[in-house]
């Protein structure tokens, strides 16, 4: 996949994730562009994407809100974590399944 593509796809994905502000800054497309040069998989992103957002909103109940994502930086470390991680796709699909209905059927 072109570069430009694969920035376009990352950012759409970052920009409709649960929990973020839906902006997009310049330093979100220069991490972009850098995770495309460092050859890490869209898929791999967007699961890190998936698993970030699913930790923040399946919190318990009592738990203090958190803040509205402000940068693509924010995944950096989840991405990372993704991509050494052993889980298979359907450990994703099952999270994808779980958000949507949260997000679906909020408590």
């Amino acid at each position: 996949m072109q570069q430009r593509e694969y920035v376009r796809r990352l950012l759409e994905a970052y920009r409709s994730t649960p929990g973020t502000c839906g902006a997009v800054r310049h330093a979100d497309r220069l991490l972009a562009a850098q995770l495309h040069e460092r050859g890490v998989p869209l898929e791999t992103v967007e699961n890190a994407l998936l698993l970030a957002a699913a930790r923040r909103l399946l919190r318990p109940e009592d738990s203090p809100p958190l803040g509205t994502v402000r940068s693509l930086a924010y995944f950096a470390p989840v991405i990372e974590e993704v991509l050494q991680m052993r889980a298979g796709p359907e450990y994703f699909r099952y999270l994808r399944s779980k958000l949507h209905r949260f997000t679906t059927n909020p408590r």
